[in-house]
């Protein structure tokens, strides 16, 4: 009977542990006061529509493996670079994803742009990771789960990701459809919105300071 119990809340703890990981995952994207994940997001899907989920979820997940692997390089020490360039690399990779749509909305062949994409996602979603290095640090700690738990705050990030994606492609397709909004204009307009958002946060980075 001893044994069952310890079984029994042993599986409570890490079942509470496990959902406090994604629930952090979670929040680490949706948090109000830290918005960049989600501008990187937006600008990210929108010149894509909902019948190119598949490459949208694997852009997604590109990301959300960058972000891993510059986390668990992080937590074990293995990198280390400065937060005042993280925090100006952060603003000027959403930059950069803003900007391209713009100048080349109406114009992309997305199949030939692809190899381009992917790469690129990778390389943002491990400057990004590397922006909440020393949160995730703080979080785990000397833990000896540091593994597990990156995997679980992974599997939040994903999910949360998911979600910000769904509810872009869903006003896109609103907006195109009920407001005969071209896809061009959709794109441009948005983008040009993320590149106002973008440029302060830029100029207050620690490093013009």
């Amino acid at each position: 009977m001893f044994i069952f119990e310890n079984i029994h809340y042993l599986t409570i703890f890490m079942l509470n542990d496990f959902w406090f990981n994604i629930k952090y995952g979670i929040s680490h994207v949706l948090d109000i006061n830290a918005y960049d994940h989600v501008l990187f997001l937006i600008v990210l899907t929108l010149p894509y529509l909902f019948k190119d989920w598949k490459r949208i979820f694997i852009l997604v997940t590109l990301f959300t493996i960058g972000h891993t692997l510059s986390l668990i390089l992080a937590a074990y020490d293995i990198v280390k670079i400065a937060a005042n360039a993280v925090e100006f690399l952060i603003p000027v990779t959403i930059l950069v994803v803003a900007l391209f749509n713009v100048f080349t909305a109406g114009k992309r062949n997305h199949k030939q742009k692809l190899g381009m994409t992917f790469f690129s996602t990778l390389f943002f979603g491990l400057i990004h990771g590397l922006g909440f290095a020393r949160e995730f640090r703080l979080l785990v700690g000397k833990s000896d789960k540091k593994l597990v738990t990156l995997i679980e705050f992974a599997l939040g990030i994903e999910i949360a990701q998911i979600v910000v994606v769904f509810i872009v492609l869903f006003l896109g397709y609103l907006i195109q459809t009920l407001f005969r909004f071209s896809k061009r204009d959709w794109v441009v307009v948005i983008s040009a919105i993320v590149v106002g958002l973008v440029i302060p946060m830029l100029f207050n980075s620690e490093i013009f300071s």
